[in-house]
């Protein structure tokens, strides 16, 4: 059995066919080993209470999953109660009504690790800015009606406690289920996916699915908990998986189980540096233009070149050139050498065979300040030999921050080896 210690620092991957709300989540990741206490001390922390957690199994269409109930008696922060029955996410019972900024000022003051104030407070943020704009008003006057009840309260800072616990290097997601028909809320009828919802995905970027169910399939909460969370909207990368937790949700659908299914995935058996083949192309060029070496060396790259590079040379009669040369495996080979001989001005190229020796590589993910950013790890065995930001990824988080390239690349190499130091 998998202990809770060896699930920390690995991948998670989310699958969403049945949607995702806030106790689902929650739910999967109880199911998959992390210890209750880990929870329970941030509900303490933020004036919840633990025992306001209930977690009992039962089997949705014949799949055993973690059931959250939470105890809505009584209140957590000052409760602005209308009394007109709002419905809450997953079906709560508490009719709690509260103001963003007091929930934001309670978890900012509770005794919360880092990790869980950072990760909860984000998602409340998706929440917070996904009212704010569908009903017309700003962030500070959105007083939460669903999400804010107590049990959504319980199920983020559960979540967010859960996630820091686990620490994952990165969270991936393909899709969530979202649904589609119509809903009551207390605005009148309105269209699935839920407007909340759909516009935390918009916000963060996240992908959709319908799901081919006429029913709100993914809460407000469920949304932010995803979109807070998820470093890559992609199918599940590569590696052996080492728990499977399972979250149940309140409906029952007809044609699947109600369920999240939340993945721990550690990379694949230590792979050891590959040997092979790949061919160097070579043209030289002494009667090109300087502004056509850019789309050349674009279109080599389209053809499948490993790595296209120039080399300043001097041709007879003194003339000043360029080698342009290329790297690719060989069935990219000769689609390599037709976009020379198509795109430069040299009328014949060569080429031959090296051997070579290549380390194994995978992708991390970390986040920083500027956000989450890509980092190749370059491997031989378990051991990391080399580690670097991915020049593009940083880039983007520049542009967008208005900081120099350089900055965001500090960031990411600090925070990958905080992390490593952790995992190692």
């Amino acid at each position: 059995m998998t202990t809770p210690v060896e699930l920390r620092g690995l991948h998670l991957h989310v699958d969403c066919a049945s949607g995702a709300a806030g106790d689902m989540m929650l739910g999967a990741l109880i199911d998959l080993g992390v210890p209750i206490d880990a929870i329970g001390d941030a509900l303490d922390a933020i004036g919840a209470g633990r025992k306001r957690l209930g977690v009992t199994r039962i089997v949705k269409h014949g799949v055993a999953a973690v059931d959250v109930q939470v105890d809505t008696h009584g209140h957590i922060l000052h409760d602005h109660d209308h009394g007109d029955g709002h419905h809450h996410d997953h079906g709560a019972h508490g009719h709690g009504h509260y103001h963003y900024a007091d929930i934001r000022a309670r978890i900012v003051a509770a005794k919360l690790t880092e990790g869980t104030r950072h990760r909860a407070l984000e998602i409340f943020d998706r929440l917070a800015r996904a009212e704010a704009k569908l009903h017309g008003t700003t962030i500070d006057a959105v007083t939460f009606h669903e999400v804010g009840a107590i049990d959504s309260i319980v199920d983020v800072i559960g979540t967010a406690a859960a996630l820091d616990y686990l620490a994952p290097t990165g969270v991936s997601c393909a899709s969530v289920a979202m649904g589609h028909g119509t809903l009551k809320s207390a605005h009148g009828i309105m269209p699935v996916p839920a407007p909340a919802a759909l516009e935390v995905l918009r916000d963060g970027g996240g992908v959709m699915a319908d799901g081919g169910v006429a029913r709100e399939l993914c809460t407000p909460t469920g949304a932010a908990i995803l979109a807070a969370s998820v470093t890559s909207w992609t199918a599940a990368p590569t590696g052996r998986a080492i728990a499977v937790g399972w979250g149940a949700g309140d409906m029952d659908l007809d044609d699947r189980a109600n369920v999240l299914r939340v993945v721990v995935l550690a990379p694949s058996p230590a792979a050891r540096p590959t040997t092979g083949v790949v061919w160097q192309i070579d043209a030289n060029l002494d009667d090109m233009s300087p502004e056509l070496c850019g789309p050349a060396a674009d279109a080599l790259f389209a053809a499948g070149a490993l790595d296209v590079w120039w080399t300043p040379i001097t041709m007879k009669k003194g003339r000043p050139a360029l080698t342009l040369s290329a790297l690719a495996e060989s069935p990219a080979r000769d689609a390599v050498i037709a976009a020379i001989l198509r795109e430069t001005t040299t009328i014949g190229v060569r080429y031959a065979a090296h051997e070579r020796t290549v380390l194994a590589r995978r992708t991390v993910e970390v986040q920083t300040r500027f956000g989450a950013i890509a980092i190749k790890e370059a491997l031989d065995g378990d051991v990391v030999l080399n580690a670097a930001p991915e020049y593009e990824a940083c880039a983007e988080a520049a542009r967008k921050a208005n900081v120099p390239v350089k900055a965001v690349y500090a960031a990411a190499l600090a925070a990958y080896e905080t992390k490593h130091v952790q995992r190692h």
